[in-house]
């Protein structure tokens, strides 16, 4: 089914181009369907780059979905124009009174920081305390997924020696849950990051059941089942070209990165990588979509004593 942003959104031609519907406010008006409403706290770098990606996992589904950007107040964004910032993204002031099915909070180039040094962090608790009663499922990924658990959880990250990037092969645990439902018993998933969560200290909490896991990148799908909060180490949304983009660019820093692993054909930069992990990332978020969020949700927010 399609998805419904902005029609003036320049990610939009992108999407229509890959042959994702992307339906209009007036068709969508005149269809007697209420879209699960879900909102995009989106605090990567590089905005559309992170729009495609969600878009792209979000459509793939038999729902109707509406998504909401929200940005934060707190923070100077340096990579996004403040006009464009105003043209298609929501101020979390204006969205505090609302309801969403779903909360998607992306990851952030902030993990070697502690969470409190992070200028935004306040703002950020602010949210995440509010999608308790406002939220019906909530997804963090990579560094917010850190974050999430640092604040319901108490939960420390600890730094690596080095980067930890690539395509890693994980082993499904705990079958039967619906969120790896349909999985296979290994699949693929991209990482990109310098801190990590010890699995010890994720088991030490009851509530918290690990679903997916690798040898070297670590606990991966993380669920806390009762109150419908996802946790995702890695990065399931990223296109093909994103690992690479972050190689060399960090090569132009003069960061001297290393070669992201599983990823390159012999590892030579100069061969075009091999998609791996989209199967498994389109399965993830329509069993989110479909079991964690659509499932559990009130038709009417407006009649639901949350």
């Amino acid at each position: 089914m399609p998805v419904r942003v902005n029609e003036k959104m320049p990610v939009v031609m992108k999407l229509r181009s890959e042959n994702i519907f992307v339906m209009t406010e007036f068709r969508a008006a005149h269809q007697d369907i209420r879209p699960l409403q879900i909102a995009i706290l989106n605090i990567m770098p590089e905005k559309e780059s992170t729009e495609l990606q969600m878009l792209r996992l979000l459509s793939n589904t038999a729902l109707q979905v509406e998504t909401t950007f929200i940005r934060l107040d707190s923070h100077t964004y340096k990579n996004t124009s403040a006009e464009y910032l105003n043209a298609f993204y929501k101020p979390f002031a204006e969205v505090r009174k609302s309801f969403y099915d779903g909360l998607i909070i992306t990851g952030a180039p902030v993990e070697n920081l502690p969470f409190e040094e992070v200028d935004y962090w306040q703002e950020l608790s602010e949210i995440i305390e509010w999608s308790r009663l406002h939220v019906t499922s909530t997804m963090y990924i990579c560094w917010a997924a850190q974050a999430g658990l640092y604040y319901h959880y108490g939960i420390q990250k600890y730094r690596f020696d080095k980067k930890l990037s690539g395509v890693y092969q994980h082993r499904v645990q705990n079958y039967g849950t619906d969120l790896i439902r349909g999985f296979d018993d290994v699949f693929y998933a991209p990482h990109s990051r310098y801190t990590g969560i010890h699995k010890d200290d994720i088991l030490a909490h009851k509530e918290l059941t690990i679903l997916a896991e690798s040898d070297k990148a670590g606990a991966y799908l993380i669920l806390d089942e009762a109150v419908n909060r996802i946790f995702i180490t890695g990065h399931p949304e990223y296109s093909l070209e994103t690992l690479a983009n972050e190689y060399h660019r960090d090569l132009a820093k003069g960061i001297n990165p290393e070669i992201p692993e599983n990823f390159f054909p012999n590892d030579d930069p100069k061969q075009k990588p091999l998609m791996t992990w989209r199967g498994h990332s389109n399965l993830l978020f329509s069993n989110w979509l479909n079991y964690y969020v659509y499932q559990e949700t009130p038709y009417d927010f407006s009649k639901e004593d949350r």
